[in-house]
C-alpha cells in the first residue's frame, strides 16, 4: 500500500504537469472504485488547476469551484502521459488537459477513490474530518503523543499508526521509527515516557523526510508511461527482514502480527 512518502512523491511528480493547466475533459471509465465516483468531478471541465496538495494520503486537485480528492488505495498509481496514448487495463480515470497531456489513475484492485469537495462547502468530507496533524509539521510533537497515550494499553505501534493521532505513519515507517528509537512495538502506548516519545517524534520526522527525499531523487519523468516510481529504493533496518540479522547487534529480526499488520523488530535493541 502506498504510504505518505510515496503519495508525496507522486504529488511532486504530477504537479509540474497540472499546475495552471486547463481541464479539457474528465473521463470516468470505471465509476465504481472504493466509492462511486461522483458526477461532480465533471464540474472541473473548462477550469484551471490552481494547486495540487496533499492531506494524509489524499491528493487534492484544486479548481475555483472545488477539488477532486484522489486516493491511491492499495495498488493505485498515477501517471501523466500524452492524450493520444492508448488506455491501459485498469486505467479508471483520465483527466485530459488542454496541454495535450492527461492525468491517469490506474488501480487494479479498485480500492482507490476519486471524490469531490465543493469549494462552497465548509464541511470536509467525512474521512477527512478526524485526521490528526501532519507528521512533518510543528503541530506534531512529543507532548501530543504523550498526552494522548496516557492510560492507553494498545501497542505503541498501533497507536502511532492511528490517523486520529498523527496521519501518514504507515506500517513500514512505524516499524523503522520504533527500531531507530529502541522502543518495542508491543509495548503499551501508555507505558512510554515523555522522553522516549520525544525521541520517537524526532525519528518519525527524520524517517519520513528521508524517504520523501530518496523518492524525489528517483523521480525521472512523470510524463513517461511508467509514471509513478512506486516504492523507491531505500535501506530498511527491520521492515521485511524477518530472519535476517540485525545490523546493530547481530541477533535475529522477528516478525509478529499486531493489529492485523506484520510488525518487524529486534528483541535485543528494542525494549
Amino acid at each position: 500500500m502506498p504510504e505518505l512518502p510515496e503519495v508525496e512523491v507522486t504529488r511532486l511528480g504530477i504537479s509540474p504537469y497540472l499546475l495552471n493547466q486547463t481541464i479539457k475533459k474528465v473521463h470516468v471509465h470505471q465509476p465504481q472504485l472504493r466509492w462511486l465516483v461522483p458526477e461532480q468531478v465533471h464540474l472541473t471541465e473548462g477550469l484551471v488547476i490552481t494547486d495540487v496538495t496533499r492531506r494524509a494520503k489524499y491528493l487534492f486537485v484544486h479548481t475555483d469551484v472545488g477539488e477532486m480528492v484522489l486516493h491511491l488505495g492499495m495498488s493505485g498509481k498515477m501517471r501523466v502521459v500524452d492524450v493520444k496514448e492508448e488506455r491501459k487495463k485498469h486505467d479508471h480515470l483520465e483527466v485530459e488537459l488542454m496541454s495535450g497531456k492527461k492525468l491517469v489513475l490506474n488501480d487494479p484492485r479498485r480500492f482507490g477513490s476519486c471524490l469531490w469537495q465543493d469549494a462552497s462547502n465548509s464541511q470536509p468530507l467525512a474521512m477527512l474530518g478526524n485526521l490528526g496533524p501532519e507528521p512533518l509539521t510543528s503541530s506534531f510533537d512529543e507532548n501530543r503523543l504523550y498526552e494522548l497515550s496516557r492510560g492507553r494499553k494498545t501497542p505503541v505501534k498501533t497507536f502511532i499508526m492511528d490517523n486520529a493521532v498523527v496521519v501518514g505513519v504507515g506500517n513500514i515507517y512505524a516499524s523503522e521509527s520504533l527500531f531507530n528509537t529502541g522502543i518495542d512495538p508491543r509495548r503499551a502506548a501508555g507505558r512510554v515516557s515523555l522522553k522516549r516519545y520525544k525521541a520517537l517524534t524526532k525519528q518519525i520526522k527524520l524517517v519520513l523526510a528521508k524517504a520523501i527525499e530518496q523518492g524525489g531523487t528517483t523521480l525521472k519523468d512523470f510524463a513517461q508511461a511508467d509514471g509513478n516510481p512506486g516504492y523507491f529504493a531505500q535501506h530498511l533496518n527491520v521492515y521485511g527482514r524477518a530472519g535476517d540479522n540485525c545490523d546493530i547487534c547481530g541477533s535475529l529480526i522477528y516478525s509478529k502480527v499486531i493489529a492485523q499488520r506484520n510488525t518487524f523488530f529486534c528483541k535485543v535493541c528494542q525494549r
